[in-house]
């Protein structure tokens, strides 16, 4: 029976009661240190850079308070680093900033900050646990408890103190990318876990200043889960009841159970309560949180009284009107206490930015002080200052806890518990072990599909199933309990397979984090249309019913989608989100033992609603909780015509049997609306490179004369080749632009379409669209720079238009947008209804420049 829970409804900003209370004896000890502090040690200990931004010289030079590793950041931008290795490089950056304090009469530790949000996710052998959006269907409070525990574990074994976990957002709009970081649409679940993953990963006031235990921060204040069309870093217009009484309600529990920090969150809060705090200044606030005096220090500080710190994320300070990437005082002001700012020169600009700042008044020494007060408070109760240094701590550099049996044997259970049911015909799960099946789909030998976004790189792309030693996908798990002879697995649907009745068609989305994984505002929740690899899958699952197969489909997801003739056709259907490393826990579930008994049975009911429609985009549960509850404006009402196909809490189980359902299940209703992208005259801007981009769709690669064939660019590290290379930067947001440097030998930078395979671009020709991209020239060249849609090893003019003329007349160092109508380059010949490459540098010559967001763009 699923666990119920229970949300009190807060007609205030409650007063949080910590379980780590004020101790008079650290609050002596911090007034003395911050008394003998210089200015420039305060700034110090206000600014956190990414790992690959700062060196032990640099944070000795400027007294740094911590750093951290952004996704895909590893010492010495080593992806397979050992657990020595992440020691090593804690304890250079620990000694640095000893010795930066040896000559001074107090000392302050150093800490290290990470995104371990589904276990030690960054890190190479470490278990990982299934998405937040899979805990939230196993209704476990206890199962949480367990997972933080074993996070810290592993968290400390690579010499870390801090962890940017847990995510505590409601997601209310299935078009966000990061839905599947929060437990639940409802609050009461988050409610009830993140008190627990609290618990679990610091422990109590006692424990948590042992070196078994990490600081943990509740994420990310406040209302990040709703935003307008679920547009990640959006604009949330809930009104200030429904913000605290939906989207506040993991922060009450969480910081009630000691969290020690939180984080600003990207998204605005549009509301005349979120004043702008200088209104003297030029311009207008945009109701940026990371700005946000009300939310930050009146809100959160003073009525809840929370007295830890607040981060801001990734470069936060930016997104505020009165601010800039090397500018954080409107920030500051707000009540910002830590900046966590991952560029080496806007980390440093801004403290130098910050000491003026001071010195002319902007910001009041007490600001300064209540930030580093709070700082030195929460290393004081993590114990920090009587920790050893990383490599002498008790755990330092245990590989054994990467990956350990008993937290992969947790992740298994995690699993089982965390798959839901949607539907099973003539009971045919669980399976008997003398079943032949026939395993086909692009997920089912696939880690990255399985674990999803935030695995070893951001994104969670880029990996591949040798990064993952000990993990176990689907097929593997299959193949170890039925035995290779039992499983005919054919992903292409290649073979005859006549002679097997049971197919399992394992399926689903791309890994993605966030901006990235938001649904596009021309797009819907249908499944198969988000992208063109999903069709393939898709058009499986009708081959195989066609030809009289059992069906079986496994989905993993980071969020319910449209999927009503696949889940007809199939004759079961399993909603497994994105489970992580231990595929064996589906097979525990899917399959009889030895004697023919259930060894377990589903237990989950979805934490999310399912959506009916392709439009229903933002349905949620009516939520008892709330006295006079009516639905928010900009959400639709469930009871209408967005009922959900599968309601919050549904979920069948093998004991209870199919029950009954309001829709034949065998013949739902089909949403027969067109997507945008289905039309003849393109309709809307079609982004291949840049923010707004679908992950997979187009590829971003590079090639020269002694490797024609290419390579893909990254999104996390720098690719080389000899004649050119390509490093990720950031441009509008994270990880966006790309530096391209050309040698002195042809090279070419290109967009391809997905495996190469020509498409048909004409109905943007007959858009009269135009190809645009943005770019910014650091080196010219007297030699050509030319764009066109023909990747040619020889250097043929004629191929394409030379820029080279433009770009020297551009201001240096400058974005600028250059645009080219498309028919312009079908007068050179090319066949844009046949094309692989759409867009097309090529040089001779040593230019170096950025680019970012390359798009087809219709006429307004």
């Amino acid at each position: 029976m699923s666990q119920k829970f229970h949300l009190p409804y807060f007609p205030q900003w409650p007063e949080i009661q910590s379980s780590i209370p004020k101790d008079p004896e650290i609050e002596t000890k911090i007034t003395n240190i911050l008394d003998c502090m210089t200015l420039e040690e305060k700034v110090g200990q206000m600014i956190q850079p990414n790992l690959r931004a700062v060196t032990p010289k640099l944070a000795h030079e400027y007294k740094l308070g911590s750093i951290l590793n952004g996704g895909g950041a590893w010492p010495n931008d080593d992806k397979y680093a050992t657990a020595q290795d992440w020691v090593d490089a804690a304890t250079q950056y620990w000694n640095a900033i000893e010795d930066a304090f040896s000559d001074r009469s107090f000392r302050i530790p150093f800490m290290w900050a990470t995104d371990a949000v589904h276990g030690h996710n960054n890190v190479f052998g470490a278990t990982v646990f299934p998405h937040n959006i899979g805990l939230g269907a196993a209704r476990d409070p206890q199962l949480i408890f367990e997972i933080g525990e074993a996070t810290a574990r592993e968290i400390v074994a690579t010499g870390l103190d801090w962890t940017f976990a847990p995510t505590v957002a409601i997601p209310r709009d299935l078009r966000w990318g990061r839905v599947y970081e929060g437990y639940s649409e409802n609050p009461e679940i988050t409610y009830a876990y993140a008190e627990q993953m609290v618990k679990g990963l610091q422990g109590d006031a006692s424990s948590l200043k042992t070196d078994q235990k990490v600081i943990s921060n509740v994420k990310h204040w406040l209302g990040d889960g709703g935003t307008l069309q679920g547009v990640d870093r959006g604009i949330n217009n809930y009104s200030e009841d429904m913000l605290r009484n939906i989207h506040a309600a993991g922060y009450f529990s969480g910081l009630s159970a000691g969290a020690q920090v939180v984080m600003s969150s990207f998204n605005s809060w549009n509301n005349n309560t979120n004043y702008d705090h200088s209104p003297q200044l030029d311009g207008e606030y945009n109701y940026k949180i990371h700005g946000s005096r009300y939310l930050l220090n009146d809100v959160l500080k003073q009525q809840m009284g929370f007295d830890g710190l607040v981060v801001t994320d990734w470069n936060g300070h930016a997104e505020v009107t009165r601010c800039s990437d090397q500018d954080a005082c409107y920030a500051i002001n707000a009540g910002n206490d830590i900046l966590m700012i991952p560029g080496q020169e806007d980390w440093q600009a801004v403290y130098h930015k910050t000491i003026a700042d001071v010195k002319n008044g902007h910001i009041l020494m007490s600001r300064i002080d209540d930030a580093v007060l709070r700082i030195l408070r929460v290393k004081m109760r993590a114990g920090l200052w009587k920790k050893s240094a990383p490599n002498q701590r008790s755990c330092a550099a245990n590989q054994s806890l990467l990956g350990a049996t008993k937290h992969r044997e947790l992740a298994r259970q995690a699993v089982r518990k965390s798959l839901v049911l949607l539907k099973n015909n003539n009971d045919i799960l669980p399976l008997d072990r003398n079943t032949n099946i026939l395993l086909t789909g692009s997920a089912a030998d696939d880690l990255q599909k399985q674990a999803g976004g935030w695995n070893l790189t951001w994104q969670g792309d880029e990996n591949q199933l040798s990064d993952f030693p000990g993990a176990t996908t689907l097929k593997m798990a299959l193949e170890a309990e039925l035995g290779c002879e039992r499983v005919s697995y054919d992903p292409l649907l290649e073979h005859d397979h006549s002679e097997i009745d049971t197919a399992v068609v394992v399926f689903g989305e791309d890994p993605y984090a966030e901006m990235m994984g938001d649904i596009k505002d021309w797009q819907s929740l249908d499944f198969g249309a988000l992208k063109r690899s999903y069709r393939l899958d898709l058009d499986k699952i009708h081959r195989l019913k066609a030809l009289g197969k059992k069906v079986i489909c496994v989905f993993f997801s980071g969020r319910p989608l449209y999927l009503n003739a696949e889940i007809s056709a199939a004759d079961a259907f399993v909603a497994a989100w994105l489970p992580g490393s231990e595929g064996a826990g589906m097979t525990d579930v899917f399959l009889r033992d030895g004697s023919g008994n259930i060894q377990f049975d589903f237990q989950a009911k979805l934490s999310f609603s399912w959506p009916n429609r392709k439009d229903s985009t933002h349905v949620s549960q009516i939520l008892s909780h709330i006295p006079n509850y009516e639905v928010p404006e900009h959400e639709q009402d469930p009871r209408g015509e967005h009922a959900p196909l599968f309601d919050y809490g549904y979920g069948l189980s093998y004991n209870e049997g199919s029950g009954k359902h309001r829709f034949d299940l065998n013949n739902l209703p089909l949403d027969l609306t067109k997507d945008e992208n289905q039309h003849q005259i393109a309709s809307h801007n079609l982004c291949m490179f840049g923010r707004e981009a679908i992950v997979g769709d187009y590829h971003l690669r590079i090639a020269d004369v002694e490797n024609w064939d290419g390579s893909e660019v990254s999104r996390n590290n720098q690719i080389a080749l000899t004649h050119i290379s390509a490093t990720p930067v950031n441009y509008q947001h994270q990880q966006d632009g790309v530096l391209v440097t050309f040698g002195d030998q042809l090279a070419s930078l290109y967009v391809e379409t997905q495996a190469g395979i020509p498409e048909d671009f004409s109905p943007y020709i007959k858009a009269e669209a135009d190809l645009v991209f943005d770019i910014l020239v650091e080196q010219l060249a007297p030699q050509f720079l030319q764009v066109g849609c023909v990747k040619s090893p020889q250097a043929v003019k004629s191929l394409g238009l030379d820029i080279s003329a433009t770009l020297r007349q551009f201001e240096p160092n400058t974005w600028q947008t250059m645009r080219f109508n498309l028919g312009r380059l079908e007068s050179l010949g090319v066949d844009v209804a046949n094309l692989s490459t759409p867009l097309v540098f090529q040089s001779n010559g040593p230019w170096q420049i950025r680019i970012g967001n390359i798009r087809f763009e219709i006429k307004a």
